[in-house]
């Protein structure tokens, strides 16, 4: 059963048209700086073993991993088909709707590690996603919802747009561990401008992620 975390208030966005809309048109650009990505990309190198199945949830024409690394197979989900066509990591893909429909077309304990790359702000039933993916999460397998200070601000629910940095990172936390994920790891970051302003301190976007994983059952509970 799904526990709530929000409330009505909570879920309101500016912009309520229904985000197939907003999403119809491919945006082939980076929403997030060089120093972002590449920090990103680190994480997805130390975290996902080469072995594993990846779900690239609320994915676009980019998955961010790491170019010399193949996995099992990396399954792509998003709002527009033309960008996830595009996106050359995929193996496979669907086109899905989360704030109207949050079952996931996918077999209990069949993914090693989901992705979320700036996606996460603009679920309004967070805690029905955060449930399916607890659900489609092999035993020991992660959850990696990773984000900056950006955001479509008119199609970002109020519990993010009220929010600060720090709240984000709480809040992310508290939806997934109300569903009955551990207490996840919270990793917050800033990052270096690529090229020469970073070689004089230039900052670039701030990195933010949690990073939750999925117990592996006791011999009672089996």
């Amino acid at each position: 059963m799904v526990v709530q975390v929000l409330s009505a208030n909570e879920r309101y966005k500016l912009d309520g048209s229904d985000d197939a809309l907003f999403y119809s048109e491919p945006r082939f650009v980076q929403h997030l700086d060089g120093g972002f990505r590449g920090r990103l990309t680190q994480l997805y190198r130390e975290r996902i073993p080469t072995c594993a199945v990846v779900l690239d949830l609320m994915s676009s024409w980019v998955s961010h991993l790491p170019d010399d690394q193949r996995y099992e197979q990396v399954i792509g989900h998003g709002l527009n088909a033309q960008e996830l066509e595009a996106n050359p990591r995929l193996d496979r893909h669907w086109v899905q709707n989360l704030n109207q429909l949050q079952e996931l077309p996918l077999d209990d304990s069949s993914v090693d590690c989901t992705l979320i790359v700036a996606g996460w702000q603009y679920l309004q039933q967070p805690e029905a996603i955060a449930e399916e993916l607890l659900r489609i999460t092999r035993p020991n397998g992660q959850v990696i919802v990773a984000f900056s200070n950006r955001m479509f601000f008119t199609k970002a629910p109020q519990i993010w747009t009220d929010g600060a940095d720090g709240d984000h990172l709480r809040y992310v936390a508290e939806v997934l561990m109300a569903q009955g994920w551990p207490k996840p790891e919270l990793i917050a970051e800033e990052t270096r401008m690529p090229g020469p302003m970073g070689w004089v301190g230039g900052k670039g976007d701030p990195f933010f992620a949690v990073i939750a994983t999925k117990p592996v059952p006791s011999a009672a509970t089996v």
